[in-house]
């Protein structure tokens, strides 16, 4: 992804230095589109590389480059230090995909046990409690749909990715960013032009459906049976769901049994859809969480209130069914 173009290509030194810790560079090697990256559906076969990695760099820039808080910004790079393989598909694992939390667990105790990274923090007067929790800075996260810089870094991200986008469209959309006060008076990232905002939340609007598309909700929960599987079989143990996802594949196809079942995962390439009132065999019914963005115009509103036709795309979205089944092959 070359979005540090975008973002800004300076790093400052207290964000290189922990960004070279070994609790950071273990992100390089967690994906962003959560294992879906693997299969052969057309939507995601020919991504480019998009790490965790690279999301809290661009994170921790989008911060700075707003607040110039070092506090806020390092609590941006490090949100996703906790964060598993295949990324959420732990959650669906753990049986909590629908609020999507349980990879945020440890991020405190990720950042402790780190020695090197401890000696970035204390070398440039930051400390653990500082930054361990990047929700308590509404640049860095709020509550949906408002922007932050989480969300703005991965819309963009990903606008590029599936090629909603070109990087001149993310750059331009990036230099229209501001902060400003909302409709409850808090501080939120926004959009100085209605033109750039509404063109923005359309991108990010077909990213959401992305995110909850057959394919990718299919996707996460085959990995994560494919994964439950090998945990209970001994072919991988707890703490290589906190290591990188070569590693862990490498394991998977160590053993005949979860080596073929990785293939058939890599495989997937269509989905067939169902309506009847139930299924058996490998249809499956799965529910997702639903992530939206509805940006602020400073000084005018929400686009939701300034624009009809997205406002009705967003209560489409927002209401549209995910009860019924779902197989892949």
């Amino acid at each position: 992804m070359d979005l540090l173009s975008v973002y800004g290509s300076e790093i400052p030194d207290f964000l290189r230095e922990a960004a070279e810790t070994d609790v950071m560079s273990r992100l390089r090697d967690v994906g962003m589109n959560c294992g879906c990256e693997y299969t052969n559906f057309p939507r995601f076969r020919n991504l480019i590389g998009y790490s965790r990695f690279d999301h809290s760099l661009g994170v921790a820039l989008i911060v700075w480059r707003h607040t110039h808080d070092r506090v806020q910004a390092m609590s941006g790079l490090l949100h996703d230090v906790s964060t598993p393989v295949f990324s959420h598909v732990v959650d669906f694992l753990k049986n909590d995909h629908l609020k999507q939390e349980a990879t945020e667990a440890g991020t405190e105790e990720r950042i402790r046990s780190s020695e090197a990274l401890l000696a970035v923090l204390e070398k440039h007067g930051l400390t653990v409690d500082s930054v361990k929790d990047y929700h308590a800075y509404p640049i860095a996260d709020n509550d949906s749909p408002k922007l932050s810089a989480d969300r703005l870094e991965y819309s963009l991200g990903n606008m590029l990715n599936y090629r909603f986008a070109d990087l001149d469209t993310v750059r331009r959309l990036y230099r229209d960013i501001c902060v400003g006060q909302n409709e409850c008076g808090e501080a939120e990232l926004m959009f100085a032009r209605a033109e750039c905002a509404f063109e923005f939340a359309e991108h990010a609007l077909s990213c959401a459906r992305v995110y909850v598309s057959d394919e990718d909700r299919y996707g996460m929960q085959h990995l994560a049976e494919l994964l439950r599987g090998a945990l209970e079989s001994g072919v991988i143990g707890t703490e290589d769901l906190d290591g990188t996802e070569p590693v862990i594949i490498e394991k998977l196809m160590a053993n005949p049994l979860t080596a073929e079942q990785w293939r058939r995962f890599c495989a997937l390439h269509r989905m067939e859809v169902s309506h009847e009132v139930e299924q058996t065999g490998d249809w499956k019914k799965i529910f997702a969480k639903k992530r939206c963005i509805d940006p602020y115009v400073k000084g005018q509103g929400r686009v939701s209130k300034l624009n009809t036709d997205f406002a009705q795309k967003l209560h489409a979205f927002q209401t549209n069914s995910q009860d019924y089944w779902v197989r892949g092959r």
